[in-house]
């Protein structure tokens, strides 16, 4: 998938966040938007992943073939991690895998099991995700994303709650099961993005 941003900008209020954004993300690429805090990297993000309005502009996706994709079935190609994205806290890590899948396949020869054990939550696979670590949520987050059958990965400061083995994991999850997708991690911190091939500093756009 091709996602193409053309003259794009974003308001609250009267508060221009951006304006007059153009740039093009290409599968199979590796991509960072970095930016102080309250810059407009989440944002941003959030709209490519068709999760907010912007208020100018156009946001384009179209398949590898260069056909336009329908905006109601961007969802099924985009999978999105984020520290402020709700889980369903009465299931168990088992369970709300099992829900995920319903409406995004994982990819194949993976089952929420098989996933578990790859964020090194098996342990923890028939308790209530109430009964998590900040750090145990991250990961379950990071898992129904990085595991999902999508063309687009989006990762909004993906390794907030982890500690170093955490990163590790991250890093390793990225290079065995997505290095092969669109990818766009949102982050000031060099370690989350260090993989990135472009970046894309959000205040160039104020």
């Amino acid at each position: 998938m091709t996602i193409s941003l053309s003259d794009l900008g974003k308001r609250f209020n009267y508060d221009w966040i951006f304006r007059h954004l153009n740039y093009e993300f290409e599968s199979n690429s590796v991509y960072a938007i970095i930016g102080a805090n309250g810059s407009g990297k989440s944002t941003l993000l959030q709209i490519i992943g068709g999760a907010l309005f912007h208020n100018e502009g156009i946001v384009n996706y179209t398949n590898d073939q260069g056909a336009n994709i329908a905006d109601e079935s961007i969802f099924k190609q985009i999978s999105f991690c984020a520290p402020y994205l709700e889980l369903i806290e009465e299931m168990t890590g088992l369970e709300f895998l099992n829900f995920h899948q319903r409406f995004k396949p994982f990819i194949s020869g993976v089952d929420a099991t098989t996933i578990l054990q790859k964020i090194q939550l098996e342990k923890a696979a028939q308790k209530q995700i109430r009964y998590y670590s900040s750090g145990m949520k991250q990961r379950l987050k990071l898992g129904q994303c990085l595991f999902s059958a999508t063309s687009v990965v989006l990762l909004d400061e993906p390794c907030t709650n982890l500690d170093e083995s955490g990163f590790a994991l991250y890093k390793s999850l990225i290079k065995d099961y997505v290095a092969h997708k669109l990818i766009i991690v949102s982050s000031n911190d060099k370690a989350e993005y260090d993989f990135c091939e472009e970046v894309i500093d959000i205040k160039k756009y104020k």
